[in-house]
């Protein structure tokens, strides 16, 4: 896990960006440093997998910014801000807009390792229901319009009797429609299906 994981650093303090490498490097991790928001935001950081540990006071563009515009580009990171004591309602505004950790400098190395491996996990679960989302929607884009408003009905908790009155269609039709979207949807069972539509949703 730790060697896959992308792990970049955001500080324009360099003395706190090397140490933060270091420690990280001994951990296993190849972290990526970068000086400012503007230089990570130039790279092609944004779009990878891992976690982004960020000081929330810098100039230019400042750790809660820089957070509201990786969830602007719906990038798969997530974020650990660091913090000065009189940081921490800026802090917790942060973990409200989605971020894993807030560390309060100076903190413990063994704190920080902890809060990059619960954003490492987090992330990790977020590509897994990010990869079965685009798996959905490859599958969706094969239904033909009539298979749509029949999944559509499906999912709403409709009775095959009933999807036939609604779309003035046989029960028979409804029943040879419903099969081809499961096995397009590759669902194996109702249940199934309905979770890989509602993934495509959330």
């Amino acid at each position: 896990m730790a060697q896959e994981a992308a792990i970049f650093v955001v500080d324009d303090d360099p003395h706190v960006r090397d140490s933060l490498a270091m420690l990280l490097e001994a951990a296993g991790y190849a972290p990526r440093s970068f000086e400012s928001a503007a230089a990570f935001l130039a790279s092609d950081a944004p779009t990878a997998r891992g976690c982004l540990v960020v000081d929330v006071q810098m100039p230019e563009m400042n750790g809660l910014e820089l957070q509201n515009e990786l969830a602007a580009r719906r990038s798969p990171l997530t974020v650990i801000i660091m913090t000065g004591h009189g940081d921490i309602p800026i802090a917790v505004q942060a973990m409200k807009a989605g971020a894993v950790d807030f560390l309060e400098k100076p903190f413990d190395e063994e704190v920080l390792l902890d809060s990059v491996r619960r954003a490492l996990e987090r992330a990790s679960s977020a590509a897994d229901h990010a990869d079965a989302a685009r798996d959905a929607q490859t599958h969706l884009a094969l239904l033909t319009e009539r298979e749509r408003e029949v999944l559509n009905l499906i999912v709403a908790g409709k009775a095959n009797k009933v999807i036939a009155y609604e779309l003035s269609i046989s029960p028979r039709t409804v029943e040879i429609h419903r099969s081809r979207v499961m096995e397009k949807m590759g669902a194996s069972n109702l249940a199934d299906l309905v979770r890989k539509v509602l993934s495509t949703s959330s």
